[in-house]
């Protein structure tokens, strides 16, 4: 490999901010460009024309990743074992696909020798941070540098730059939304949903039709092995099958559709909106299979730990030594989480109505109330008595120093 110290590898999409900071880039520095395109679900254009176009404006290498399965096995599979959803409602739509794009960033800059990356996030974004805080932890001896953020590579001046240059991209189309999107969702923010009295127009949505008036229910049974979805309907799917048939499913229904207000990494709150129909659906049949599954004290812990990991990979932290503690915790606790849940999609909403696990803790012959009960109920006497004796002391307590109890 030659070494080019005069090389900076950009993060490119194939929009017009992007292409304009290959040349931008170049002017400003005086660095060569090499783009990086990672295909993660986001749809739209194919990754050959992609290249093309970053190399028609300027780059002298482009760089492009299928990385679908890559996401989808090794990023979105473990959220979901996580049961990950920030603040209790986002199911951390970019945050998770930042450090597999900042993977293949870093692979590029190794392989085309760069030491700098740059990426098109603003500085008032968790992305910034994201993509940064992940190049560092892959590659410490790598500089991270944003075009709008260090080098005034505003839109305006990129229309302007676009036309001056006759770059071979739309510059007069005005999205009013900020939108980001992958397999496990779709995230939109900005325009008129700055106003938090504005409720979500019709055209905010893509990836699930209007819930109000929802097709008939459907029924889907969901096989998990180890905490990953393993078929659908009797079907066998990879991670990726899996999250795309839901998508599609789940999306027809409506479900998935989050609006809050979250608080960011930088310190201000921001209104979003969320589609994220598979997501939700995967999420919802894997919490059912483990409360069927964990145990008692396991599941009660793995929720806490689980607002924790939510927490560390909407923070930038994919790559911290906490997360990969924590990811041993969480891994562990799939171990028995293999079975099959069945949940019907309808109207916005997922309701799970069944259960079954070969290895799962519940024992119908102790739960039931009829004939054949194996419960024996005359231990709860004595077992209350336990469980009480602290609770019981602490009052007597109580009324002995004549503080009055309970009244």
């Amino acid at each position: 490999m030659s070494e080019h110290k005069d090389r900076v590898v950009l993060a490119y999409s194939g929009g017009l901010d992007t292409s304009v900071a290959i040349g931008w880039i170049g002017e400003q520095t005086g660095r060569e460009v090499v783009t990086v395109a990672v295909d993660v679900g986001q749809g739209g254009e194919d990754l050959e024309v992609i290249r093309q176009r970053a190399l028609d404006c300027g780059a002298v290498e482009a760089y492009v990743a299928d990385a679908r399965d890559e996401f989808a096995e090794n990023y979105c599979m473990p959220a979901l074992k996580a049961n990950a959803l920030y603040e209790g409602e986002y199911p951390l739509v970019s945050a998770l696909s930042r450090p597999v794009i900042a993977r293949h960033l870093v692979r590029a800059a190794r392989e085309f020798g760069a030491t700098t990356v740059a990426h098109g996030c603003t500085g008032k974004g968790n992305d910034q941070v994201r993509f940064e805080v992940a190049i560092t932890s892959m590659a410490p001896d790598m500089d991270c540098i944003s075009p709008v953020r260090d080098l005034a590579l505003t839109r305006d001046v990129a229309i302007d730059y676009a036309e001056q240059h006759n770059l071979p991209i739309e510059t007069t189309k005005h999205n009013p939304f900020s939108i980001d999107q992958n397999v496990w969702g779709r995230a939109i923010e900005t325009g008129f949903l700055e106003d938090l009295w504005n409720a979500p127009t019709k055209d905010v949505y893509v990836y699930t039709d209007d819930p109000t008036y929802p097709p008939l229910p459907d029924e889907v049974v969901i096989a998990f092995e180890h905490g990953v979805p393993v078929a659908i309907d009797g079907k066998r799917v990879t991670p990726l099958e899996a999250i795309q048939e839901l998508n599609r499913r789940a999306g027809a229904q409506g479900v998935g559709r989050i609006d809050m207000v979250e608080d960011r990494l930088v310190g201000i709150k921001s209104r979003e909106i969320y589609e994220a129909p598979g997501a939700i659906a995967l999420i919802e049949a894997h919490r059912a299979l483990e409360s069927v599954t964990l145990e008692r004290l396991q599941r009660r812990y793995k929720r806490r730990m689980e607002q924790a990991w939510s927490e560390l990979v909407y923070e930038a932290q994919w790559y911290s030594p906490l997360k990969r503690s924590m990811d041993a915790f969480i891994e562990d606790t799939q171990t028995y989480v293999s079975g099959e849940i069945r949940m019907v999609l309808h109207g916005g909403r997922v309701m799970v109505n069944g259960r079954r696990a070969e290895s799962g803790l519940y024992d119908f012959n102790l739960a039931t109330y009829e004939t054949g009960d194996t419960f024996d109920q005359s231990s709860s006497r004595g077992f209350i008595e336990i469980y009480g004796m602290q609770a019981k002391l602490a009052a007597a307590r109580d009324v002995r120093m004549g503080e009055a109890v309970g009244f």
